[in-house]
């Protein structure tokens, strides 16, 4: 069983997988070699188990954490695991947004496994309800089941996701892509909506920015953020998880002491304030946004949001 952070373990037979997968684009610069290896070597595994793994362990999750671990049980059977050594316990206590991590993760293997001609009947927290924290039980139980039906094309999509840090463009999202994005999230009591330029994006604007200025200037809260910030592309490399801060204009700080852990912590200094002053630049060009409902806020209810996301 491999303990290193950055890597993804399989419980049955105790094989590494692959390198974890940084997700979408770096804040400055594009993401190291060794960061972009998930995507390159996704689906060459020879079993039917590692290789929809290899796409699961692409999903989106809090922080970058990939708090996950997989076990394969047979050559049709895994078991996913929450690897209670990667936990927000400040940003996320009850572990909610790592379990929407860990259903997003479940919606790729799906995906994935539809890909090769078969279906991924999901059991959800198949020993019942975990209470305020995750635990040791299994998250999901997943059986392969031989199915002829046609592939989705959102699998397509994997590889090529992407997280925008950067100014949005100043252009309106066209009505046919918000209903196309309403339709896809409504799944399984799943209620999925969506608002373009409106009154009501206008707040949503302000709900974001006032919401990410509450967590920078709560030290627990983002310290934690902190503390998983990967400076540069050497502890990139080390570490290919967590928020990964990287490029030229990084390694140029870092070099002359302006970014470093100590200044991106400090609400007094240049590197904190100049952060806060692109959050809000980035935050305030939103042209469009969109969010999930569930009529309660159980395990498997997050779960499902965490797929429909």
């Amino acid at each position: 069983m491999v303990s290193r952070r950055g890597v993804m373990k399989l419980v049955g037979g105790g094989t590494v997988l692959a390198a974890s997968a940084c997700t979408g684009l770096t804040v400055v610069g594009a993401p190291s070699r060794e960061a972009r290896a998930p995507w390159q070597t996704a689906g060459q595994y020879e079993d039917l188990p590692r290789r929809v793994l290899s796409f699961a362990l692409l999903a989106p999750n809090p922080h970058n954490l990939q708090p996950w671990t997989a076990s394969i049980d047979s050559e049709t059977q895994i078991t996913l695991f929450h690897d209670v050594e990667r936990r927000l316990p400040v940003t996320d206590p009850f572990d909610r947004q790592i379990t929407i991590g860990c259903g997003a993760f479940l919606e790729l293997l799906s995906l994935a496994a539809a890909e090769e001609g078969y279906r991924a009947v999901i059991h959800y927290v198949p020993e019942g309800e975990t209470g305020d924290r995750l635990g040791r039980k299994p998250v999901a139980q997943i059986r392969l089941v031989a199915d002829a039906t046609s592939p989705d094309p959102l699998f397509n999509h994997i590889l090529t996701r992407r997280s925008n840090k950067t100014v949005y463009e100043d252009r309106d999202v066209p009505g046919r892509f918000l209903e196309a994005i309403k339709t896809a999230g409504e799944r399984e009591a799943i209620v999925s909506q969506t608002t373009g330029n409106t009154p009501l994006m206008e707040k949503l604007r302000e709900l974001t920015w006032n919401a990410h200025v509450r967590e920078v200037t709560t030290s627990d809260a983002y310290q934690e953020s902190v503390d998983l910030m990967r400076i540069g592309s050497a502890e990139v490399r080390r570490n290919p998880d967590g928020i990964e801060l990287e490029g030229p204009m990084i390694s140029l700080g870092k070099t002359l002491g302006m970014v470093s852990r100590e200044t991106l912590a400090d609400p007094e200094s240049d590197a904190f304030r100049q952060g806060l002053s692109m959050y809000r630049e980035r935050a305030m060009s939103a042209r469009a946004f969109g969010w999930l409902t569930t009529e309660t806020n159980d395990r498997t209810a997050q779960l499902k949001a965490g797929r429909s996301y």
